[in-house]
């Protein structure tokens, strides 16, 4: 018997030699398992003394169990006020941050980009805001209602050495011109400040639908080489979770969808779904978050789906 465990040590030890020597196949960069980033899109909902038992404090660790629970490695905030991320950083210390508030004081509501320190370098990052006269802060485009942001950063992934842009907003929700020409002007800065093919994601609140003319300037270009994909319509998976991303702390509305991650190629998405958890019957926030798990410069196909849905 101690013979045969013998042999049989030598056979498998041997195996083992044999598959170190020949290697397992080498990821592709950005695309392996493990490699893919977790990328969620959140409108929090400021804290308003107003909503009652919705009220931030009833809320806060809610929002940030939904941001740990599904393993977001970067997140872009919108309606976010200074209190709450400070909230957010004390609930969650595995996260960086940064953005600047929309006023010109450059306080107030934030479009505030998380994002997990152990996995993501923060090389350069900046505001813009949605206007005739981007760089001055404070200012307020056509007919918006409010002064509205873009928050972005170059972050560098630790794992694979990809670099890649994101971009983070909350158009106006009252300004039809607005909406429109902030996806134009957000369009030219993606362009500017990603290059021509860098690869670029965008996360956001855009206050309108799929079936909006906003949403056909990203996502056609409008007439550039400059044109965004839908996460939901890019993922290699079928879409997860309802198709609608607003619920008022009530229900979740049909055909409300309007918070979207985008991707410029070579970003590739694997996932992507709309998380409708609710904690006792009631939602983190009057927004779903949305959840895309992208991969840069690689593969973007998911082995666990077979077909890339229709």
């Amino acid at each position: 018997m101690a013979s045969t465990r013998r042999r049989l040590t030598v056979t498998l030890g041997l195996v083992w030699l044999g598959v170190a020597a020949v290697g397992w196949p080498a990821p592709a960069a950005g695309g392996a398992d493990g490699e893919a980033l977790r990328v969620m899109t959140f409108n929090i909902r400021y804290d308003n003394p107003n909503d009652g038992e919705d009220g931030w404090l009833n809320r806060r660790a809610k929002v940030a169990s939904m941001i740990r629970f599904h393993g977001a490695d970067v997140v872009g905030l919108q309606e976010a006020l200074r209190n709450q991320i400070a909230d957010l950083e004390a609930a969650l210390p595995h996260l960086g941050w940064f953005g600047t508030g929309r006023s010109a004081e450059r306080d107030g509501e934030h479009c505030a980009v998380l994002y997990r320190r152990d996995r993501l370098e923060v090389l350069a990052e900046s505001t813009f805001w949605l206007s005739e006269t981007p760089e001055v802060a404070g200012s307020r485009g056509w007919d918006a209602a409010l002064p509205r942001i873009v928050t972005w950063g170059k972050l560098r992934d630790r794992r694979t050495g990809a670099v890649l842009h994101l971009f983070n907003t909350h158009f106006d929700h009252v300004g039809e011109a607005a909406r429109r020409e902030s996806a134009r002007l957000l369009l030219r800065k993606v362009a500017e400040i990603a290059g021509a093919d860098g690869p670029a994601v965008l996360t956001g609140d855009f206050n309108t639908t799929p079936e909006s003319e906003p949403y056909r300037i990203l996502t056609t270009g409008d007439g550039t080489r400059g044109a965004l994909v839908d996460a939901l319509h890019a993922s290699s998976c079928p879409h997860h979770g309802p198709t609608s991303s607003w619920n008022a702390f009530k229900a979740i509305e049909p055909g409300r969808r309007i918070d979207f991650i985008l991707v410029r190629p070579p970003v590739g998405v694997r996932q992507h779904g709309i998380l409708s958890d609710t904690f006792d019957g009631r939602f983190p926030s009057d927004h779903l978050p949305a959840l895309a798990e992208v991969t840069i410069g690689g593969p973007g196909r998911d082995p666990l789906c077979v077909a890339t849905p229709r």
